[in-house]
């Protein structure tokens, strides 16, 4: 069955116009058709309807083929026009197919006009299918061209041997090279290949030749002044061995996914190390009870041995001990930002020139010493502690320097902006202070800088070293609101760089002079409140010693009960931090009411933030550091005792 035939035919009698139709329809057609006679009924037929062929009369009263094919033209379409007469002669059929008609039949041979109309019909289908692909080529080579000419994409022509035919700008500008460096020749893709990517290349090549297309794949090419870049490569046949390549610039999604690793890096880098620091914060306050013991009756021992006593040199030997475990203690607590901080708001150059001269020693003569202090700004820190910072950092140097060379110490204001803060974990934008040791020493790989914060991480040899040094600074620092960021390579030396907030120097601290007392000995009577017996032990023997009258309990709820039955005076508290249920602080907020005029001084091995926030002591607090001495506690207990109502006062410690 065929398909349905559009036809126009323009004539002005009726009864040829049904012959012709009679003809198409005995041909098989299904016709669906109009007739019109005047030129403005063409063109209105025309412009609203779709037709496959033009049948027209060549002479009418009001209108002629003549008009008609003049009106077919004005309208752009290629419709085939046929014209259907009674009498044309030869003359009239040339001049109609110069004025664009097809064909000609005439009436009383309308057996041709089906094989004329079919001829004619197929024909324009082919014209129209031509003009179809001819568009959508130039569609796609109008896009292709765009795209060639956007800048987004490099567009290569070469064959299967790596030799370029041709290229666009942006694939010029994205290696570096200019129009006439690829006229000169001097690109090509073997030569813009390093040779660890030329096994992915002869893969996708061989994927290439057998497929017509190779799966993308991700490579560096060289470019004109030896640096690398990153792209995209997809290619594909066109006729061989000629092939087309597109590369996209993966370097801004390369940077971002480095960024993004090293971000993840110094998360886990900073999780793992607040995880170390939980863990030495917990050994630390351990260590720091059963050194209590140790110091404490090692000392009362040794109070009590004559001065020719023998065993004197052996408990200054258990007491030297105990000290060296101590100080390790306190670098433990340094490190899990647990330790006590007295901060003052001070200027860094200061510190620095203070201590040049120690520093000096410290090196030795074979290291170059210099300073740069430029910093204006004020910084609020623990001058102490600021000056281990300092020394630690001044000995690591030198460790790295053994064969001599060069340090330099900088002071600098620095105004870390957003970009800085994402790429630095932890950092806050803002004024800061930077604090900088430069060495040329032998440097350290990434592996050794991701570990050079962790305490008892050493690259030294056995007995040259704790492996606490860095780990200290960092406490120091991060508890003094600062960041540190090591920059090092190996063989050209390493930088430390330290932001301390810049404040204010109306901020200033200042410490209130403490009390020294003439005499350590008492008769008040203390409240000890302590949950490790060994350790309550030890102090109530001390206070008892020393002449003051001690009333004892293992919790806070026992001393609770104790203040509430007891019916003299209670003069002073002592009591431990962290305790199991009832906090020290806890237990002295709910003591305020029974006891308003009883003082407190608490003691921890570590910081606890029920008291400290951020390791500085409140203003009406007074602490003790473990571990605990005869000397210490009886010295702190008398400063208490002896000064004025808590309200009055600033902050004190003792470590």
């Amino acid at each position: 069955m065929k398909s349905k035939l559009r036809v126009l035919i323009v004539e002005d009698s009726p009864t040829d116009c049904k012959l012709v139709l009679q003809e198409l329809k005995r041909g098989g057609n299904d016709v669906e058709w109009e007739r019109v006679e005047t030129a403005h009924d063409m063109r209105e037929a025309l412009i609203n309807r779709t037709w496959d062929v033009i049948i027209s009369d060549w002479s009418m009263p009001k209108f002629s083929a003549t008009e008609a094919l003049r009106v077919l033209r004005e309208t752009g379409l290629d419709v085939p026009f046929i014209m259907v007469s009674g009498t044309v002669g030869e003359d009239v059929a040339v001049e109609a197919m110069r004025a664009g008609a097809h064909d000609y039949v005439l009436k009383d041979r309308l057996t041709r006009l089906q094989p004329a109309l079919e001829r004619e019909v197929r024909e324009a289908r082919v014209r129209e299918s031509r003009r179809r692909a001819e568009a959508s080529l130039q569609k796609s080579e109008t896009r292709f061209a765009r795209l060639s000419e956007s800048g987004i994409v490099g567009i290569c022509i070469a064959d299967v041997m790596g030799n370029l035919l041709e290229a666009n700008d942006a694939y010029l500008n994205m290696l570096g090279y200019t129009r006439e460096d690829f006229a000169l020749g001097k690109l090509s893709w073997a030569g813009m290949t390093s040779p660890e990517w030329r096994g992915s290349d002869e893969k996708a090549i061989a994927q290439l030749t057998s497929e017509g297309v190779a799966q993308p794949w991700e490579k560096e090419l060289i470019r004109k002044d030896g640096s690398r870049i990153p792209i995209l490569v997809g290619v594909a046949m066109l006729d061989y061995p000629h092939c087309i390549a597109f590369q996209v610039d993966l370097s801004v999604q390369k940077g971002a996914e480095k960024a993004l690793q090293r971000s993840e890096e110094r998360l886990v880098q900073s999780q793992k190390m607040e995880a170390i620091g939980s863990l030495a914060g917990g050994i630390a306050h351990d260590f720091n009870n059963l050194l209590s013991v140790i110091l404490s009756y090692s000392s009362m021992l040794e109070g009590d041995l004559s001065s020719g006593d023998p065993m004197r040199e052996d408990l200054c030997e258990i007491e030297k001990a105990a000290r060296r475990a101590a100080d390790l203690t306190r670098q433990l607590l340094a490190f899990s930002r647990q330790q006590v901080l007295q901060p003052k708001v001070i200027n860094l150059n200061d510190n620095v020139l203070q201590i040049e001269k120690m520093i000096r020693r410290l090196i030795g003569e074979d290291i170059e010493l210099a300073t740069a202090t430029s910093a204006e700004g004020k910084v609020l820190v623990d001058p102490g502690q600021i000056e281990q910072v300092i020394m630690n950092l001044a000995v690591n140097a030198r460790d790295a320097m053994p064969s001599g060379g060069k340090l330099l110490i900088e002071t600098a204001d620095a105004d870390l902006d957003e970009s800085y803060a994402a790429e630095h974990l932890g950092v806050n934008p803002g004024p800061h202070v930077m604090l900088a040791f430069t060495d040329t020493g032998i440097g350290m790989d990434r592996m050794i800088q991701s570990r050079i914060f962790e305490p008892f991480f050493t690259t030294k040899e056995i007995g040259k070293g704790t492996g606490l040094g860095l780990s200290t600074v960092f406490g120091i620092v991060k508890q003094s609101a600062g960041t540190i960021w090591v920059y090092s390579e190996v063989g050209k030396g390493t930088t430390f760089k330290i932001f301390f907030p810049r404040v204010d120097a109306g901020a200033e601290r200042t410490a209130e002079h403490e009390i020294t007392p003439t005499s350590l000995r008492g008769s008040e009577t203390i409240l000890l409140v302590e949950d490790e017996e060994q350790v309550r032990s030890v102090a109530r023997a001390i206070l008892r010693r020393f002449g003051y009258h001690v009333v004892e309990a293992q919790s806070g709820g026992d001393a609770l009960l104790i203040c509430e039955q007891h019916p003299a005076t209670i003069h002073l508290l002592l009591t431990d931090v962290v305790m199991p249920r009832m906090s020290g602080r806890q237990l002295a907020e709910r003591l305020k009411s029974i006891r308003p005029m009883m003082k407190v001084l608490f003691m921890s091995g570590y910081t606890d933030s029920s008291i400290i926030q951020h390791g500085v002591l409140d203003s009406d607090i007074y602490f003790l550091q473990k571990p605990i001495t005869p000397e210490t506690l009886t010295k702190k207990v008398r400063q208490v005792l002896d000064s004025p109502a808590r309200a009055s006062r600033g902050a004190r410690a003792a470590h």
